[in-house]
């Protein structure tokens, strides 16, 4: 059979199997557009109630191993929602049951829909699919926004009767432009929703979808993300561009990372020795757009860490964290330090053990030999890495936050993914002949290996 004739079924039987779930199709479309109403006294919106539902079941079935096997990130996640009863039952008992319930059920419930559902290759580019169409879906409301700085599609939720949604945030522009927040609480959501997707689109769609598209697409993509004017969104997509370029200037050289990760470190430690600043402030300053910004989060950073320092084992809670009396904002602008001051460091080490432990584990993968899983590994941790840095520049929260651990979870299957190598390819073509006979319920068995009937007695 010519390669003719064997291409369009094999390209038909791969499409068929990019399926996804409905689950999963709901999930972001809660995401992305934010429906609030009352239930009774409680403020709900449509993705918490949808996670509020999903949560307790998907635990169990994962615990029971119907998601792959469970893997300690699993726990320690777990035990990161546990840590914050305790936490808000010292800091702020009336708000136990409603904080802990909504923000656990938006973590954790984001957390196993991702970790229920995605679960193949299939699966995950599906998503990729979604997520690139509504990104580019809800684009043109971005530039609408862009000129008018009203938000259009919640407008037009709050214009239902009994329903609510996100405030129109109104802060000031940049660079002369409105900045977008499009569907999302903030513009630094949008702009953070818009990075994820990038890498997802430019990668692990290639072969999937026509060159011309995919590089017009990822530059739509690109632009929601600069809308959004947020210095941590563009941190993201910046680090994947140049992850991206440095993997195609060096695509020959194999050991490629690690003179990255050389270099990285290097850098460090010259900055260290030159500069009068702390590498890390020298950080922000190019990491942010101007040297108010950088200098504004850099005291966050310090007076943030000293007060997860004076409160070690519970943090804060919900109360005001201490600071200058100059220091107006009360803003937290990291969300790794957030974590530190609400819930104190057994929670922090809980939540960023679990989330590196997936990440190392699937970026030292061996997938050589299957370019579609080489690809899909490849976008998904240049997401995040791109995402984890943002994460230092930017606080998450609501749906973004869950949206974050959702994709992270997504990844999760990638740690057992079996590549297809060449060889199972070619037999996969050759017909072989069935180990059991296709319309008997018994055992096919060999001639020359079968038993005697045994004697009637």
């Amino acid at each position: 059979m010519s390669i003719a004739e064997t291409s369009p079924p094999r390209l038909a039987a791969a499409r068929s199997a990019e399926r996804l779930s409905p689950v999963v199709t709901i999930y972001i479309l809660c995401v992305v557009f934010p429906i609030f109403f009352f239930v009774g006294p409680l403020y709900m919106n449509t993705l918490r109630l949808m996670l509020l539902v999903l949560v307790i079941p998907l635990w169990f079935r994962l615990i029971l191993g119907h998601y792959g096997r469970v893997i300690v990130t699993d726990w320690l996640f777990v035990a990161y929602f546990v840590w914050q009863i305790p936490a808000l039952a010292v800091n702020n008992p009336e708000a136990v049951v409603q904080q802990s319930g909504s923000t656990g059920a938006e973590f954790l419930g984001g957390y196993l829909v991702g970790r229920a559902f995605i679960r193949d290759r299939g699966a995950f580019i599906a998503m990729c699919r979604q997520l690139s169409l509504i990104v580019l879906l809800i684009l043109p409301f971005g530039l609408l926004e862009a000129r008018t700085a009203d938000p259009f599609i919640p407008d037009l939720i709050r214009s239902v009767p009994a329903l609510f949604s996100v405030p129109d945030v109104n802060i000031p522009g940049r660079m002369g432009l409105n900045r977008v927040q499009n569907t999302f609480t903030h513009p630094i959501h949008y702009g953070l929703f818009c990075s994820v997707v990038f890498s997802l689109n430019f990668i692990a769609l290639q072969d999937k979808i026509g060159t011309t598209w995919r590089w017009l697409s990822s530059m739509l993509i690109g632009l929601g993300c600069f809308l959004a004017l947020s210095s941590g969104a563009l941190l993201a997509l910046l680090l994947q561009l140049g992850l991206i370029a440095w993997a195609f200037v060096l695509r020959k050289v194999s050991w490629r990372w690690w003179l990255l990760l050389g270099l990285g470190v290097l850098a460090y430690v010259v900055v260290d020795l030159l500069s009068n600043r702390t590498p890390l402030r020298v950080f922000l300053s190019y990491a942010t757009f101007s040297a108010h910004t950088a200098y504004w989060r850099s005291l966050i950073f310090e007076y943030g860490f000293q007060n997860a320092l004076d409160n070690p084992l519970f943090g804060i809670g919900l109360n005001d964290w201490e600071r200058p009396d100059w220091m107006y904002g009360d803003s937290m602008d990291n969300f790794w330090l957030v974590v530190a001051v609400r819930y104190g460091f057994p929670a922090a080490i809980f939540i960023i053990a679990g989330y590196l432990y997936v990440i190392f584990k699937v970026m030292f993968r061996e997938v050589d030999s299957d370019p579609e899983l080489w690809k899909i590994r490849r976008a998904w941790v240049f997401s995040f890495v791109g995402l984890t840095f943002t994460l230092c520049t930017v606080h998450i929260w609501a749906n973004v936050y869950s949206f974050v651990f959702f994709i992270f979870a997504a990844g999760i299957w990638l740690i057992d993914a079996k590549p297809k190598g060449g060889e199972e390819d070619e037999t996969d073509e050759t017909p072989q002949r069935p180990s059991h006979l296709p319309f008997s319920r018994f055992q096919h068995t060999p001639r020359d290996t079968r038993r005697p009937a045994p004697a009637l007695r």
